[in-house]
């Protein structure tokens, strides 16, 4: 198809452009006024216990902790796990994301704090999904110990860093309405050369149909009568 063509099956589809043009307004108002979550973060870290040698805990965080640590969120990230939360009544959007000192291609975990997301429509329901979620990871870990059959003074424990914090989640409006913009355009353009073709199409054939016109059907002779019909 040529530019001059296409321009012309625009021009004779206009309103099709048309309503891809309100549909996309439609969209831009959808991310003017977007729904307002807010997202809570918390950071906790798996401390060993104090030893004669090493009485500050944080100074002795070692990679095994992180190992430890990235087991019980790997059991989070369960469908099992899901389901615990779930029951908690944690819901929506969570994350739970290890400190991670390595790299894209070979993850290694060797700081064993752990970084916790929830979000929801109201802050104080955000805060309160990351408490629960650090609740169960303190439970695993302990349970986990329990079962290992670890002393109460040998055992590993769950320290908070950072509070659950809410903060409102804004979005990027511009490049929403960028692609808002070339979606409306390009549905807009493809929908119009769509509906042009398939109507020039049906165009056609009814010309075709007309030109031929009616269609006559050739009378059958008669047939005569079997002799020994009349007897």
């Amino acid at each position: 198809m040529s530019p001059g063509e296409l321009v012309r099956a625009l021009r004779r589809r206009w309103y099709v452009l048309i309503v891809a043009a309100v549909l996309a307004a439609a969209g831009a108002v959808q991310v003017l006024n977007p729904t307002q979550t807010y997202l809570s973060t918390a950071i906790v870290v798996l401390k060993p216990p104090v030893t004669a040698n090493q009485p500050n805990q944080l100074a002795n965080l070692q990679p095994p902790l992180a190992a430890v640590s990235y087991a019980a969120v790997q059991q989070l990230d369960s469908p099992a796990g899901a389901a615990e939360l779930r029951a908690a009544g944690v819901s929506g959007t969570y994350r739970l994301i290890p400190r991670n000192s390595g790299t894209s291609v070979t993850p290694r975990y060797l700081i064993p704090s752990l970084q916790i997301q929830a979000e929801q429509a109201e802050p104080a329901a955000a805060d309160t999904a990351v408490k629960k979620i650090i609740d169960i990871y303190t439970k695993h870990l302990t349970d986990l110990q329990t079962q290992q059959g670890v002393p109460e003074s040998a055992r590993m424990t769950v320290t908070l860093l950072v509070p659950p914090t809410a903060v409102v989640q804004t979005g990027n409006k511009s490049r929403g309405l960028a692609g808002a913009a070339l979606l409306g355009g390009v549905g807009g353009v493809v929908a119009a050369l769509w509906t042009d073709r398939l109507l020039t199409r049906r165009s056609r054939r009814r010309r075709t149909a007309a030109d031929a016109g009616p269609v006559v059907r050739a009378e059958e002779p008669e047939r005569a009568p079997l002799a020994g019909a009349t007897r």
